[in-house]
């Protein structure tokens, strides 16, 4: 079962351990659909919950889930420590422009990510 909580004016659906795994397009609908139905703007999935192969780019996982997430403007988190996966050159670049964005957010913690929604409010208000 996944939760889901509120911060900064913004709800997070979370996925909780019980959830398969992330590890494909449908798995990305999947979660779409579940911030749908509850109303959330954001999904954090843990990256224990992630398919290994989503941080190899060659297997174009990554680009499948992250496509569909910024069609359905559902904003997708992965929290947690990536560093084994940032060896490879290619996905540590891919996660540098990732984090520009304000679509998908590789983040470390729930520090970072309310941090992160925190800085996205705060311009959100500016522009109003």
């Amino acid at each position: 079962m996944n939760t889901v909580s509120e911060a900064h004016g913004v709800r997070v659906l979370t996925v909780e351990p019980d959830t398969p795994t992330l590890g494909d397009e449908n798995d990305a609908v999947e979660l779409i659909g579940a911030a749908y139905g509850a109303d959330a703007s954001v999904v954090v999935v843990p990256v224990e919950q992630v398919d290994e192969r989503f941080f190899t780019l060659g297997t174009r996982i990554a680009g499948e889930v992250v496509r569909k997430f910024q069609i359905y403007q559902v904003r997708l988190v992965v929290l947690g420590d990536i560093t084994a996966h940032l060896a490879s050159e290619s996905f540590r670049a891919f996660v540098h422009e990732i984090n520009k964005g304000t679509d998908i957010w590789f983040l470390a913690d729930r520090a970072a990510l309310d941090e992160r929604l925190r800085a996205s409010d705060e311009t959100l208000g500016r522009s109003r």
